[in-house]
């Protein structure tokens, strides 16, 4: 099994590319969903969240309000940092499970939608592929403010805090243009899923990791045998 990122800015439409992955029975590991989950009330993270920022960025319900969390670390890196240090791991722990998941079923290539993949850095030399969604500028502003609530204003600063499209373009190895109809996004997402079929490099990695695992058995099986001395036969 191989490790296929997805990616992209903000309001691109990375979530409409994934989705199509899926319906071609392709496993999509969200970070976005799995960042949602390891905060949920009660949780480690949720906790650390209350102790570090206060009650004052949680909801009446206890869940995390996302939106003023979002406004505090937004311009302050140091804060943002203590947040990425309270979820990170937990976040990369469901990640990495999911994967071991999906290759003991036997699936080809898992992709992972990673908003942050390039500015985060943490996953790229695990993947085989990335793949870059990009729209229009206005496009993306107006998906955003439709989609937060936000104002232009807000809505730039959002955009602009991201590594811009063209620099995510250039360090991808497929990018698929999200400015036109859904049915143009399909094909070119299609055509993707065919190439990314089409190759081999699953095979390889499976017969790595059966060999590693022959050889382990193998080892065990070695020095099982050796430290089993029989009882001396007295007449």
């Amino acid at each position: 099994m191989f490790l296929v990122g997805l990616t992209g800015g903000i309001a691109t439409g990375k979530s409409t590319v994934a989705a199509i992955f899926r319906e071609h029975g392709i496993p999509v590991i969200d970070a976005d969903q799995i960042a949602r989950k390891v905060v949920e009330p009660g949780k480690p993270a949720w906790h650390k969240i209350k102790k570090e920022f206060g009650p004052e960025v949680f909801l009446d319900t206890d869940e995390l309000d996302r939106t003023k969390l979002g406004d505090l670390i937004f311009n302050d890196v140091n804060k943002r940092k203590k947040l990425n240090a309270i979820t990170h791991p937990d976040i990369y722990r469901e990640i990495y499970w999911q994967t071991l998941k999906y290759f003991l079923q036997g699936h080809q290539f898992v992709v992972m939608d990673l908003p942050l993949l390039f500015e985060t850095g943490h996953m790229l030399n695990y993947l085989y592929k990335i793949i870059v969604v990009t729209c229009e500028e206005d496009l993306q502003l107006q998906r955003l403010m439709e989609r937060t609530g936000f104002t232009e204003a807000k809505a730039k600063l959002r955009v602009a805090a991201q590594m811009s499209l063209e620099k995510k373009a250039e360090m991808a190895n497929f990018v698929i243009e999200n400015s036109g109809s859904d049915r143009d996004t399909r094909e070119q997402t299609i055509r993707v899923i065919n190439v990314l079929k089409a190759s081999k490099r699953h095979w390889k990695l499976r017969f790595i990791v059966g060999f590693c695992c022959t050889v382990l058995i193998a080892g065990v099986y070695w020095i099982k045998n050796k430290n089993f001395r029989p009882l001396p036969v007295t007449a």
